[in-house]
C-alpha cells in the first residue's frame, strides 16, 4: 500500500496527504481545547456572581476617585474655629496671650511672694476676672483652705474639726451670702457671734442701724448698695486659709486671713457695662472658748480681733456699704498710698477704724 493510498484502497492526492500531516503536529483549528488555570478562575467567579458583568478585554475603567477625608477634616476644624472666635474672641486672644491661667494650689501658709502680673486685660461683663490673679483663684468657700483638725484645749479632734468648719461658715455669712452682698442684715453670721459678747454685739447692731465711721458694719461684713452697685455674674473669687493654736483659758484660736474680690458694675438698666473689682483683704482671730471658764453659748465664737484691707471699695463718706468708683468718679492718684490687694506676704495692715484710702496698683 502506497504512501497516499488509505486502508480501503482508495487513493489521496498530494495536497491532502500535506495538510494531514500538517494538522497532525499543529493540531486543527477547530479542535476542543483545555482551558488554562486562569480560564478556569475566571469561570469560577462568574458562576459565583451571576449578576456580575465581564468587562470587555478593551473596556475603560476609570480609576475611582480617592475620598478627601483630611480636607474634609481641615475644613470642619476651621468651622469650629471660626465659630468660636465669633462667640467668644476675648477667649482666644486670651489662650494665645497666656492669659489663661491653670488653677492655683491651695494656701496652706503664707506666701512668700505676690503673685506675678499677667498681661492688662480689661475685665468684661462675660469674663469679670480677666486680666486678675483671681482668675485662677477657687470660687467662693473652695478658695478658703481648712487645716487638719488635731484636739487642742479643753476641744477634741471631732470639736475642733466641726469649730474650723463653722468659722468658714462665718466667713462665708459675712463675705460671700448674695443677701448680705446685697445690704441683707447678715443674720446667719450674726448667730455665730457670742450673744455674752456685749461690745461685739452692740457694735453690730449699731453698725447696721446707723453707720458711722466709729460703727461701720465693713469691718466685719462685706455690703454694696443694690440702688448703685450691683454684682456682676455668680461669682466671688477668694484665697486664703485658716489656722489654730491653743488661746488662753484653753481656747480654741482660730485665725482666718481671706481675701474676696468682688466685681461690679453700675446699678440700673442704663449702667453700662464698666466692670470695677473690689477686693477686700479679711484678718480675723477669734476663740471658741471653753464653757467652763467662759460665759459663752454652743456653736458660738468670741472676736478677739479684726481687720481688713480695701481698695476700688470707695473713700468718701462711711454709708455701710462698699462705694466703688465708676469712669470720672476715680480718684487721681494723687498721695494716696499705693498697695497691691493681691500680695498676701506680709500681715493685714489696717484696723479697728481707721480709714485711709490706697490706690491699688492693679486689680
Amino acid at each position: 500500500m502506497g504512501a497516499g493510498t488509505d486502508s480501503d484502497g482508495s487513493s489521496r492526492s498530494d495536497e491532502e496527504w500535506e495538510r494531514f500531516l500538517r494538522e497532525s503536529v499543529e493540531g486543527v483549528a477547530d479542535a476542543p481545547k483545555e482551558p488554562s488555570a486562569r480560564a478556569r478562575e475566571v469561570t469560577r467567579r462568574l458562576r459565583e456572581e451571576p449578576d456580575r458583568v465581564p468587562d470587555g478585554w478593551r473596556t475603560y475603567t476609570p480609576a475611582r476617585p480617592k475620598r478627601r477625608k483630611g480636607l474634609y477634616l481641615f475644613g470642619l476644624v476651621v468651622s469650629v474655629v471660626l465659630l468660636v472666635v465669633a462667640l467668644a474672641p476675648g477667649r482666644v486672644v486670651d489662650l494665645f496671650s497666656g492669659d489663661d491661667p491653670s488653677p492655683s494650689a491651695a494656701e496652706t501658709a503664707r506666701p512668700t511672694q505676690a503673685p506675678p502680673s499677667g498681661p492688662a486685660r480689661r475685665a468684661t461683663m462675660d469674663e469679670p476676672f480677666r486680666g486678675s490673679p483671681a482668675a485662677s483663684w477657687a470660687d467662693g468657700a473652695a478658695g478658703i483652705t481648712v487645716p487638719e483638725a488635731a484636739p487642742v484645749g479643753w476641744m477634741n479632734e471631732a470639736e475642733v474639726r466641726r469649730a474650723l468648719a463653722r468659722t468658714r461658715d462665718f466667713l462665708v455669712a459675712s463675705g460671700l451670702d448674695r443677701g448680705v452682698l446685697r445690704g441683707e442684715r447678715p443674720e446667719k453670721a450674726i448667730s455665730l457671734l457670742n450673744p455674752h459678747q456685749k461690745d461685739v454685739r452692740d457694735l453690730v447692731d449699731t453698725a447696721l442701724r446707723s453707720p458711722s465711721k466709729k460703727n461701720n458694719p465693713l469691718l466685719l461684713f462685706s455690703r454694696f448698695q443694690p440702688s448703685r452697685t450691683r454684682l456682676v455674674g455668680d461669682v466671688v473669687k477668694t484665697r486664703g486659709r485658716l489656722a489654730y493654736r491653743e488661746g488662753e483659758r484653753g481656747a480654741l484660736q482660730v485665725t482666718a486671713d481671706a481675701t474676696f474680690v468682688y466685681p461690679v458694675t453700675r446699678a440700673g438698666a442704663d449702667g453700662g457695662d464698666e466692670v470695677v473689682r473690689t477686693i477686700v483683704r479679711r484678718e480675723l482671730v477669734l476663740n471658741w472658748d471653753d464653757p467652763d471658764k467662759v460665759i459663752t453659748e454652743p456653736g458660738t465664737f468670741s472676736v478677739v480681733s479684726y481687720k481688713y484691707d480695701m481698695t476700688n471699695g470707695g473713700c468718701g463718706d462711711e454709708t455701710g456699704y462698699f462705694d466703688p468708683p465708676f469712669g470720672d468718679d476715680r480718684p487721681a492718684d494723687g498721695t494716696a498710698e499705693k498697695t497691691d490687694p493681691y500680695d498676701r506676704t506680709t500681715p493685714v495692715g489696717r484696723g479697728g477704724s481707721e480709714g485711709e484710702c490706697r490706690n491699688a496698683t492693679r486689680s
